[in-house]
């Protein structure tokens, strides 16, 4: 199910571009027109904005900060349809959209189906361009709204003379608006310019209070708790501090939401089958009439308890950066402990597999590379017992760890698109860790969500620099890790990732 992508403070403008908007004729841009890091604005007039033209200022690097994350989580958004590159001709239900081609085209009508659902989203992904012709048009029925339609882009787009397009273009390079075209949404690029030449471009209005419920990760099991979340927006900004209640399980719950707007909390089902989550809002002081706004119900499927069952035990004394903590479960048939079966750890830098003795009990050891909060959970398979016990997982167990103390710190640090070509990494970050007192010649190795991503020795002045390549799914981490040996010691610290601003 596809659900709303977030823009933040992108979301008032008609027109955002990297390195340049260029016009010519009398464009008219019903919102905001910005450009950002280092770019310019020329054509206006004899172009028009309503809204406010922001070039290379604050709130011009925000913006295009805010597209990045609500491109990122349009491109993660899970594919439910694969349909022909051709748009034209076709009427689409609300989903997640995207052609074997990698690739749409647009000449004839596209019809969007609401289907009587205002908050219905609509979202297209392609790996390279979006090109419109003439007669290119998109048609929403049955209370469909632009608000609502995402046009994912990999490089570019070009909108034909003529043609009209519903929703937001999220290019990662650039966009041309051909004459006459016309936008009933948003042109933003992450990477380069956009070009216009007599368009009309209106940006939809936003909704007042908007609550979405976020979708369950993994399976919802009869009588285990499971985590739900849901994001509250305000005029598209997040929300803090707004109490959401969340229906559909054995016990309602409530949750107040973080700056991020997101409010989580945990529902328990006592009967299998299908069910529907809910989520109510209410806040104050927010700027919108936040009182009892109702989310679209998710649907969800809960599926009987197993028979076999596997629980981590409480972890004994603390839990420090770098040292090997004792884990254990108990793995049970039906009540009845399972000898030999083999229980994988995970939660640590590296899972741990081990057996079960005979009270059914298996007992590892996992090593936590970064303070903060960590996740456990253990995973079973077993053969001959009577009971399903492949691929049972228990429920997670959630630890606090502790940083460990030594002569190694580190620096904070910030990551960026590594633009104009990405290769090989999308994003880079500069980590730096210092041995105090200085010592030269020093091996450190960085960490990112777990996972190395390189190495540095230390200067004359106990430091090393690393120039990091990572991940989309390393970004979205909050600190990195270094770790080195220093008097046949070893040690480790931590520090903050964040993004940079402006983020290119």
């Amino acid at each position: 199910m596809a659900t709303n992508v977030p823009l933040g403070t992108a979301a008032t403008f008609g027109v955002l571009a990297n390195t340049a908007i260029t016009n010519t004729g009398p464009t008219v841009v019903a919102g905001d027109l910005g450009v950002s890091p280092a770019g310019a604005v020329t054509g206006f007039p004899p172009g028009t904005v309503t809204g406010t033209i922001h070039v290379n200022d604050a709130a011009a690097a925000q913006a295009q900060a805010d597209l990045l994350t609500g491109y990122a989580n349009a491109l993660l958004q899970p594919v439910t349809n694969t349909v022909p590159t051709e748009l034209g001709g076709t009427t689409l239900t609300p989903g997640v959209y995207n052609s074997a081609s990698g690739t749409f085209s647009l000449n004839g009508t596209l019809t969007l189906d609401g289907q009587g659902n205002p908050n219905a989203v609509f979202i297209f992904k392609m790996n390279t361009t979006l090109i419109t012709g003439a007669t290119g048009n998109v048609n929403l029925i049955n209370q469909a709204q632009s608000a609502n339609v995402f046009w994912q882009v990999g490089s570019s787009a070009t909108l034909g003379a003529g043609s009209t397009i519903r929703g937001s273009i999220l290019a990662f390079t650039s966009i041309t608006a051909t004459t006459g075209a016309i936008v009933d949404g948003r042109l933003l690029a992450l990477g380069a310019a956009v070009t216009l030449d007599s368009n009309a471009i209106t940006v939809p209005a936003l909704s007042t209070c908007q609550v979405v419920i976020q979708p369950v990760v993994g399976p919802v099991v009869v009588g285990q708790p499971t985590s739900v979340s849901a994001v509250v927006t305000c005029n598209g900004l997040p929300v803090s501090g707004a109490s959401v209640t969340f229906t559909g399980g054995a016990v309602p719950v409530t949750a107040t939401t973080n700056l991020a707007g997101v409010a989580t909390g945990s529902l328990t089902f006592n009967t299998a089958g299908a069910a529907t989550i809910t989520a109510t809002v209410t806040a104050a002081d927010s700027g919108c009439t936040c009182t009892g706004v109702v989310s679209a119900p998710l649907p969800i499927t809960v599926t009987p308890q197993p028979s076999c069952l596997v629980v981590i035990q409480p972890v004994v004394g603390p839990v420090v950066v770098g040292q090997p903590t004792p884990v254990s479960a108990v793995v049970t048939c039906n009540g009845l402990p399972v000898v030999g079966g083999t229980v994988t750890f995970t939660g640590g830098a590296v899972p741990v597999t081990v057996t079960t003795n005979a009270a059914g009990v298996a007992t590892g050891s996992l090593t936590f590379n970064t303070a903060g909060t960590a996740t456990v959970t253990a995973t079973v398979t077993a053969a001959g017992t009577g009971c399903a016990c492949t691929g049972v997982a228990s429920a997670p167990l959630t630890i606090p760890v502790t940083p460990a103390t030594g002569p190694l710190s580190v620096a904070p640090a910030c990551w960026h698109v590594n633009l104009p070509i990405p290769i090989p990494n999308l994003f880079a970050a500069t980590l730096t860790a210092t041995v105090t007192p200085a010592q030269a010649g020093v091996t450190v190795t960085f960490f990112v969500s777990g996972l190395p991503v390189g190495t540095a020795v230390t200067n004359a002045n106990g430091i090393a620099t690393l120039n990091a390549g990572l991940s989309l799914l390393q970004i979205s981490a909050s600190s990195y890790t270094a770790t080195a040996t220093v008097g046949d010691i070893p040690v480790q610290a931590t520090g903050t990732l964040r993004p940079c601003f402006p983020p290119v």
